[in-house]
């Protein structure tokens, strides 16, 4: 147990898993797309789509997609400041089946044209599971720096990572390879020890049969 199972997190409520867990739902998806999206559709699921706007998650996670944490003291105010962005976005309600009944699903579009699609749950104080990206199965919390790597399904790609995060030095903490069929599309999630360079990104993003790379750092910020 630690303490965040007694006090819960810091945060501008009313509530750890409406409020601080969707602000974070919002700040991961804001992390991986790395910047403030342009536009986001965002789907609401069970107890999110009963009683969120009454929590907030509506603000919450537009918080998060804003590059907020959830003790802003912001958060209430996050819908003048998309606007002020010029962050266009709409809510939807939806049963997402076999989802958690804490879940989001939003799909953003960067000012670059970068798409993204994220599935995630909060899990009560404050914590959340990245369930899925771009429809394939995923499953991390972004507690630790986490390198997400998504490539044709095909020998090497592992052997790659692992190598390159080696020669720099970061040590791996867990890897998990999930694919959406034999021969199709993988995603390779790796969560490492320390911030992952950003020439490790670099040195990927040019790898023969590799399709999009991104991480997240902790002590960074968009």
């Amino acid at each position: 147990m630690n303490i965040y199972d007694i006090l819960g997190p810091v945060m501008v409520g009313p509530s750890s898993s409406h409020t601080a867990g969707a602000v974070r739902i919002g700040r991961i998806t804001q992390k991986l797309l790395a910047g403030i999206p342009a536009h986001a559709e965002i789907t609401l699921h069970g107890s999110f789509a009963a009683t969120g706007v009454g929590h907030g998650t509506d603000k919450a996670l537009l918080a998060g997609l804003l590059g907020m944490e959830p003790d802003d003291i912001r958060i209430p105010d996050s819908e003048e400041l998309a606007e002020k962005k010029g962050m266009k976005y709409h809510f939807h309600t939806k049963n997402i089946r076999g989802a958690h009944p804490n879940t989001a699903l939003l799909q953003v579009k960067g000012q670059d044209g970068k798409e993204l699609k994220i599935q995630a749950s909060s899990l009560g104080g404050g914590r959340i599971m990245v369930n899925y990206i771009d429809d394939i199965r995923v499953d991390f919390t972004g507690e630790q720096p986490t390198l997400i790597v998504h490539n044709h399904d095909e020998p090497g790609h592992v052997a790659e990572v692992s190598k390159v995060l080696f020669q720099s030095g970061i040590n791996i903490a867990t890897m998990a390879l999930n694919r959406s069929s034999r021969g199709g599309r993988a995603v390779l999630v790796t969560e490492t020890d320390t911030d992952i360079p950003h020439s490790v990104v670099e040195h990927l993003r040019t790898c023969t049969g590799i399709l999009k790379v991104t991480c997240i750092n902790l002590g960074e910020d968009f």
